[in-house]
């Protein structure tokens, strides 16, 4: 009865060994094939089908969700008609705002992509609140071959939380979080000893998980560094945060999930409960094995501190930037490659290095003592180096961090708040990530760049080929998104993960993108000048090749990489693939559950509704 009653709360009780549970899914045999009895969908149905589900038949299906049927419409609709009134200004204005953009089952938080997507809304959304919401919309869109998209935060860069003539199963109402001091996963009672932990329902965004788990909790859970990606969607593609070379990835945190899969079962899956799916579930990308109705990760002690440093600082000529590039990479390699120091700096084509990277377990005093060499540096070279922004160097108590009251009060302008009437006091999020909210994609290319390259036999090509890559695009180096200088215990968690090896050893995740405002269907004005998405797009992938002469072979990450990935299944998994093609044969052996250059993808056309003839997948 008391396990009975676990699977029922939306925080079921989660958890997982450390290591070595792969072995416990050896059965899994490199190579198996589906069963040859099962039928297989050869087409899903668009809506102007005959065999579209009937009035009557999606009546039927709202009945049993309870109501929470919606018929899709995008608000813009309104703006048709009326594209100067003062509602449709209004509504365009919160085409800026996260949270308008994610309570909106139509909209998604990236408009589109040059050449690759547009946001289109689904036809009709179930708007779940429990599991079986979830395994009900499962099961009415494999009995009538729909299309099915999974949408929480609506984050994806490659869109994939949205589709034309789609049943939508939107998670955005699965809330919910609660926070453990001793949780041991379903069925693992005395193998695996208590730890603190904190379950937390898939709607949730990591804005509210920190304020719950930090602010008034105490306590640090990995997630996000972009407050307001979705949970679930996170977790499934890896999930780094500001803090991950301390504390790892998401996916290695994660201890337990409540999952529908395709055949519409409710699953409460850990290291023990079908660890094969389990396994698959952290990192193996988010939409391709089942519906994310809930995840428990583990939490950690918080650190006292933490800070920022931040400046940017300009060469005076391009024989000066290049040395000012190997000059930084030759300092973070002797100070900053360990578990302290994380975010970002970006070379960029003026000839500008911006320095903005967060720091944890250290004070002010010691972060500038270690900055000071460098800093000394550039100031005793002012012939070639100008600071054209001043350096700042700040810490704060770590429980403020995402404490909506502390930061609007002491650091005014570096949170907003969601400007709509009526929205909750802690709908805030960063600044500096306003500039994504409804973005336009021309390209996004990312690779991990190996610590191998950080050596002083190696850092000389690293810096020729930074240089170049900067002349043509920002190129921006991720450190916390690379787990080479983090403790042992955070790699080994990561290695546990479906994840590719190449980020065990890579020191930084470097990202080169570019982008539009928003150019959303029936936004008045919403033109994309496509000649120049193009040209952008060409001198990114431009940028990227530059790079890739020192790193080849670089594996990419999922969530944050191009529509046009190159051999998708190494650069995002490596070895890891086959068994994440077996797992996804187990458990969806017709491929209900799509995405754009997910596992099993390659059997379908590029829009999921055709799967290719045998020998072209």
């Amino acid at each position: 009865m008391a396990s009975l009653k676990r699977r029922t709360l939306i925080n079921a009780a989660i958890g997982i060994a450390a290591t070595g549970y792969m072995s416990r899914f050896g059965s899994l045999a490199a190579g198996q094939e589906p069963d040859a009895s099962f039928p297989g969908t050869s087409r899903r149905v668009r809506m102007a089908d005959p065999d579209w589900p009937s009035r009557t038949e999606w009546a039927a299906l709202n009945e049993k969700v309870g109501g929470r049927l919606l018929e899709v419409a995008s608000p813009l609709d309104a703006c048709r008609n009326a594209p100067r009134d003062a509602a449709c200004r209004s509504l365009v204005k919160q085409l800026k705002n996260p949270y308008f953009l994610g309570d909106e089952p139509a909209l998604t938080q990236t408009s589109g992509w040059i050449d690759a997507w547009t946001s289109t809304p689904s036809v009709y959304a179930v708007a779940a609140e429990q599991s079986n919401d979830a395994a009900e919309a499962v099961k009415f869109a494999r009995a009538h071959r729909l299309r099915l998209v999974i949408k929480g935060g609506g984050h994806s860069y490659q869109g994939t939380s949205n589709a034309a003539d789609s049943l939508l199963i939107w998670t955005r109402r699965m809330r919910g979080i609660r926070m453990y001091d001793a949780f041991v996963p379903l069925d693992c009672v005395g193998d695996v000893p208590p730890q603190p932990a904190v379950t937390v329902a898939a709607g949730e965004i990591w804005m509210h998980v920190y304020d719950a788990v930090t602010t008034r909790g105490g306590r640090y859970v990995q997630g996000g560094g972009c407050a307001t990606v979705g949970v679930a969607g996170l977790v499934q593609s890896g999930g780094f945060g500001s803090f991950s070379k301390k504390f790892g990835t998401a996916a290695g945190s994660l201890l337990e999930a409540q999952v529908v899969t395709a055949d519409g079962i409710e699953r409460v899956v850990n290291a023990r409960t079908d660890p094969d799916l389990f396994w698959a579930l952290k990192g193996g990308g988010g939409g391709s094995f089942g519906v994310v109705t809930s995840v428990t990760l583990k939490t950690h002690p918080l650190p006292e501190t933490v800070g920022v440093v931040s400046t940017a600082i300009r060469a005076a000529s391009p024989a000066a930037f290049r040395r000012l590039i190997d000059s930084f990479l030759a300092f973070y390699a002797d100070n900053l490659l360990n578990e302290h120091w994380g975010e970002t700096v970006s070379m960029r084509p003026d000839a500008t290095l911006r320095i903005s990277m967060l720091f944890q377990g250290l004070d002010r005093a010691e972060a500038t003592r270690i900055w000071k060499p460098f800093l000394d540096s550039v100031g005793g070279s002012a012939n070639d180096f100008t600071m054209i922004e001043p350096i700042r160097i700040l810490a704060i108590p770590a429980r403020h961090l995402w404490d909506p009251a502390f930061i609007m009060k002491n650091a005014p302008g570096v949170m907003i708040a969601d400007s709509r009437s009526g929205a909750e006091q802690d709908n805030v999020f960063w600044a500096s990530n306003e500039g994504e909210a409804g973005q336009f994609l021309y390209g996004y290319e990312s690779m991990w760049l190996p610590a191998s390259l950080l050596d002083r036999s190696a850092r000389a090509s690293l810096s020729d080929a930074l240089f170049e890559s900067s002349r043509q695009w920002s190129v921006s180096l991720h450190f916390n998104k690379g787990l080479a200088g983090a403790p042992e215990e955070a790699r080994l968690a990561a290695r546990e993960t479906a994840m590719n090896p190449d980020v065990l050893n890579a020191f930084a995740l470097a990202i080169i993108a570019g982008e539009g405002p928003p150019a959303f269907s029936g936004m008045p004005g919403a033109t994309v000048d496509a000649t120049a998405a193009r040209n952008a797009a060409t001198s990114i992938r431009a940028a990227a090749q530059s790079l890739r002469i020192v790193a080849p072979q670089a594996g990419a990450y999922v969530s944050e990489s191009s529509f046009f990935q190159q051999d998708w299944p190494r650069a995002y998994w490596g070895e890891h693939y086959p068994m994440l093609r077996e797992v996804k044969r187990k458990y969806d052996p017709d491929g209900l559950f799509f995405v754009h250059q997910g596992v099993g993808s390659d059997e379908w056309g590029r829009d999921g509704f055709t799967r290719l003839p045998l020998g072209n997948t």
